[in-house]
């Protein structure tokens, strides 16, 4: 089997109103989808999502520049084309928009394999479970009102979930305390609740802020301090008995080798665009497993259920609904669980009208 080209397309999908974070405002998210074609016709997708659709065409040029690598090549042999490409990056770097192109390849290479082989990956790479516990992810923004807050959190327990995050990281350490005990309050003690503060707090202010919410029983305070600050995360997490969560905008898995050394999370997120594809994000669960540091996936909800099928120290897949309507298949949620399908390869395929719905022009265009 050889690959004979490499095909991409920049959509973006709109919000009914703007998402609030401590860092960000989101009225969108654009993304680029990756079809590699095949001689022996089978496809294989991916794609990379940003905020912000005057970034894929960095997205785009990246991938583009990697098909001279892999054009011609067994998509089998995925082991063999990680490494043409990591070479190939060397005068680039190995963090940033070039790992974005590694993965988008890599990952539509793994499902290549699995449709080849007729299994999911999640049975190629050796089966451990058939669903996951799963956490709401796509609410509780620090936009909203206590009232909406609340509101929000028993939508999601009226959708069947037992775990859910919201976002904190406000100016005023006790306005997010009193949004915390409010969401604690609506949902009860026996739903588990996450925190993440999206690198938006200093060292300081985030011991004074996790001290104060660890009578809420929090599951694990994500990304306290700026990703970059390995060293302040690490002192966050000796302060605290709440568990530190963080790696989504981590690279590689040389990344996350240096957060474990410096202890700087108790729980690592690998990101499937931004650690290198399926092949890296292996490398960093195992790597984690090694240390009994548990992971979950961030974002990217349906092709990662493949990763949490194979892995066996994931603990929560983040059910994150912004790409949902992309897909011909659904996800299914049944008593807090997503259930981890067996369709080959990565199990979930581009619905050609979603496509033409969300398809943008070229932001230069």
């Amino acid at each position: 089997m050889k690959i004979t080209q490499i095909r991409t397309q920049p959509i973006e999908i709109p919000f009914d109103k703007p998402l609030g974070t401590s860092i960000h405002r989101i009225t969108s998210v654009a993304a680029l989808l990756v079809w590699i074609d095949t001689d022996e016709g089978i496809t294989g997708e991916s794609y990379l999502w940003v905020i912000g659709k005057h970034k894929l065409p960095v997205l785009m040029e990246m991938v583009r520049s990697l098909e001279p690598v892999v054009k011609h090549r067994n998509p089998l042999d995925v082991a063999a084309r990680f490494d043409e490409m990591w070479n190939e990056i060397n005068f680039l770097g190995h963090k940033g928009v070039t790992i974005f192109g590694i993965a988008a390849i890599d990952w539509a290479c793994w499902d290549i394999k699995g449709k080849a082989l007729g299994v999911s990956l999640g049975d190629l790479l050796g089966r451990k479970r058939d669903k996951i516990p799963a956490y709401a992810s796509g609410g509780l923004w620090t936009s909203m009102s206590i009232t909406e807050l609340q509101a929000e959190a028993k939508s999601f327990l009226s959708q069947g979930f037992k775990a859910m995050k919201m976002r904190v990281g406000l100016p005023d350490i006790g306005e997010d305390v009193e949004r915390v005990a409010a969401v604690r309050e609506t949902i009860g003690n026996d739903i588990i609740l996450m925190v993440d503060a999206n690198q938006g707090l200093n060292v300081t202010k985030a011991i004074r802020l996790g001290r104060q919410l660890e009578k809420y029983n929090l599951a694990w305070f994500e990304e306290p301090v700026q990703a970059y600050d390995l060293a302040g995360s690490a002192v966050v997490a000796n302060a605290l008995d709440t568990p530190i969560a963080s790696g989504e905008t981590e690279y590689t898995r040389y990344g996350f080798h240096d957060m474990l050394e410096r202890k700087s999370a108790d729980i690592l997120m690998p990101d499937l665009e931004r650690v290198g594809g399926v092949s890296e994000w292996l490398k960093v669960a195992h790597m984690a497993a090694a240390q009994d540091i548990q992971v979950s996936p961030h974002i990217f909800t349906e092709h990662s259920l493949q990763l949490c099928a194979a892995v066996s120290n994931v603990n929560y897949a983040e059910h994150m609904p912004w790409f949902t309507g992309l897909f011909k298949e659904k996800m299914e949620l049944v008593d807090g669980d997503i259930i981890i399908p067996n369709r080959p390869g990565m199990s979930f395929s581009f619905d050609p009208d979603a496509v033409e719905r969300f398809t943008i022009p070229l932001p230069w265009k």
